[in-house]
């Protein structure tokens, strides 16, 4: 819990009062892996901190080819924060599954908890401001990499962004990740060894 509220503060200084009520509402869990913290049809309730594993999130594609295929969106670990983004604001059934790719543990408080913060405490408003700025820049960068770059340009980004990859989180979920075979990020692993 520590960690994360001196992640918190880093983002935004914050009182002793807004610590203390971290400390009193935030929900400590341990999973272990293949655990969903999500499914489609369920409402994201919680917002996560990850304190220890990986996370992936991921739909299943659907038409044509696609039918059923998993296609993962994301991958977060140690000090990132994670919620489906759509549910948990627009409080409606999510589309995408969120599993523990590794044994976890993980922060979480709820949706209402989340509001009520912004309500007594304002300056946790700019903390949630700089939060939702810093993920939104990081998604957009992601889907820009995954519309504009050639897979070997997005291998590489992949590597910079999380250089222990291919020791924590499956092939088949990376290749899926980057939009590619599995034999083709075979290949480019290769060629880069």
């Amino acid at each position: 819990m520590e960690q994360l509220i001196a992640l918190i503060d880093a983002f935004w200084p914050t009182s002793a009062d807004v610590k203390n009520t971290l400390r009193k509402i935030l929900h400590r869990e341990a999973f272990s892996r293949k655990h969903w913290l999500l499914q489609p049809g369920q409402i994201s309730d919680r917002l996560y901190f990850i304190e220890q594993g990986v996370i992936r999130g991921y739909y299943l594609k659907s038409g044509g080819q696609g039918d059923g295929r998993e296609a993962t969106a994301w991958f977060m670990r140690e000090n990132d924060f994670i919620i489906s983004i759509v549910s948990f604001y627009c409080r409606q059934p999510a589309q995408e599954y969120i599993e523990l790719l590794e044994d976890g543990v993980v922060w979480s408080i709820t949706y209402a908890q989340l509001q009520q913060l912004y309500r007594d405490f304002p300056e946790f408003n700019a903390i949630g401001r700089l939060l939702t700025e810093k993920y939104y820049v990081l998604s957009e960068l992601r889907t820009q990499n995954l519309r504009m770059q050639a897979a070997p340009e997005r291998y590489e980004q992949l590597l910079m962004d999380f250089p222990d990859i291919f020791r924590r989180v499956p092939l088949k979920y990376i290749a899926s990740h980057l939009g590619i075979s599995p034999e083709t990020l075979s290949r480019l692993r290769g060629q880069r060894n």
